[in-house]
């Protein structure tokens, strides 16, 4: 009888040592994957094209936000990858960031902008525009002119904003303005 207390004593203190110590856990943020889906006219005047806008990653310094537009058709006419870390680095003048939350935040708050109605241009390129020193393909803004196309426009940066819009004549997704690089 003594020696079964005695393993009892011995091997309880023990189960519950293994038992706490197993528990322990590292903490680890889960991944983030949030996106945005919109539809607009954009490769047709009359019919809707889908934009979606994701951002997926562990941390900042992993995260990419991608931009895809879906035509009406459902062939991809758009496809754009941005790294979390360029868009921080763009922004890094003008905002501090203490800690990776921060720079997380930042980036949710990127995607949380992208579909501001601010950024779809109705038409792309009005009749009475002309166009300037940012203009890389004066053919292509004529071009809008004519058809009457809209544009959309996204950020790399506090200070350039990249405009984009279909070509019918090419058949394909084109920068027509971009401003304005450091």
């Amino acid at each position: 009888m003594p020696m079964k207390r005695f393993s009892i004593y011995i091997a309880l203190p023990i189960l519950f040592i293994i038992a706490c110590n197993s528990n322990k856990k590292e903490t680890v943020a889960p991944p983030v994957s949030d996106s945005r889906t919109i539809t607009k006219a954009f490769s047709d005047l009359n019919k809707l094209d889908t934009f979606k806008v994701s951002l997926n990653g562990k941390d900042a310094n992993d995260m990419v936000l991608n931009l895809r537009i879906i035509a009406f058709t459902g062939k991809e006419i758009y496809a754009l990858d941005i790294k979390g870390t360029e868009l921080i680095n763009n922004y890094k003048e003008s905002v501090s960031f203490k800690n990776d939350d921060q720079k997380v935040q930042f980036l949710k708050e990127e995607l949380n902008l992208f579909f501001d109605d601010e950024n779809f241009l109705e038409p792309a390129v009005t009749a009475d525009e002309q166009p300037d020193q940012h203009v890389p393909d004066k053919a292509f803004y004529a071009e809008l002119k004519q058809t009457g196309l809209n544009g959309f426009n996204y950020r790399l940066g506090k200070e350039t904003k990249v405009y984009i819009a279909w070509s019918a004549k090419d058949q394909i997704v084109k920068r027509y303005y971009q401003c304005c690089q450091p």
